[in-house]
Formats: structure tokens, sequence, C-alpha cells
């Protein structure tokens, strides 16, 4: 009985600490990727603006949930709560780029005089 401690049952948790080393170069390595970031928003890459845009924005998305986050000291519970959060992310990125994609657009719209000239003359005249 004794070895159970005062409160009875032998939960023991232990915290990960984490070194400030990894914390300042976490730091750097944000700071990198912001800079990094500003140095493609200048730079013309056409289409591919956007993409290296979001795949430095995921790079340190990653950085501040490992390890500001402390998901990758966490246990397993953790991690499958974040991953199902990704999936569904990733579900509803899916359906708004299937909307998007299956609407005809027009690039040269109707004016909008045209539209409603004629159902304010029912009310006019």
């Amino acid at each position: 009985m004794a070895e159970h401690g005062a409160h009875g049952a032998h939960t023991e948790f232990t915290e990960h600490i984490v070194p400030l080393k990894v914390y300042v170069g976490v730091f750097l390595a944000l700071l990198i990727g912001t800079a990094l970031t500003t140095g493609v928003a200048y730079i013309d890459l056409g289409r591919w603006n956007t993409v290296a845009a979001l795949a430095i924005a995921v790079v340190k998305m990653l950085f501040v949930v490992l390890f500001f986050m402390h998901v990758k000291y966490n246990p397993g519970l953790t991690r499958i709560i974040i991953v199902g959060a990704f999936f569904w992310l990733g579900i509803m990125i899916c359906f708004s780029m299937a909307d998007e994609l299956t609407r005809s657009w027009e690039y040269n719209p109707a004016s909008w005089t045209g539209m409603i000239l004629p159902y304010l003359s029912r009310f006019l005249l």
C-alpha cells in the first residue's frame, strides 16, 4: 500500500521539457519561412505563386503544431485528433473546389441596368 502514494493509485504523468535550443531553432525557421514568403511574393512565378506561398505556410504551420503545441511529444490520441482535423479540412477544401470548378462563370457579366430596368418598369408604369 505504501508504494501507491497518498492518493491510492499509481498515476504518473511526466511532461516532456523541450530545450530552449529547440524553441530558438523553430523561431529562426519561422523567421526564415516568413522571409521566404515575402521573397516569393516579389517574384513572378505565374500560377505557382500561390502554390509556393501555401507550401511555405504549411511547413510553418507544421513547425507551430509540432513544437509549440507539443504534438510531437504527446501520446497517440492527440495525434489522432490532429490527423482527423486535417482530414476534415481536406474534405471541406475538396467540396469547396468541387463547387468552384463546376460553376459556369461569365467573364463579361451582363450589366445590372439591363436586368433591373425591365423589372422596375412594371412598378413605374
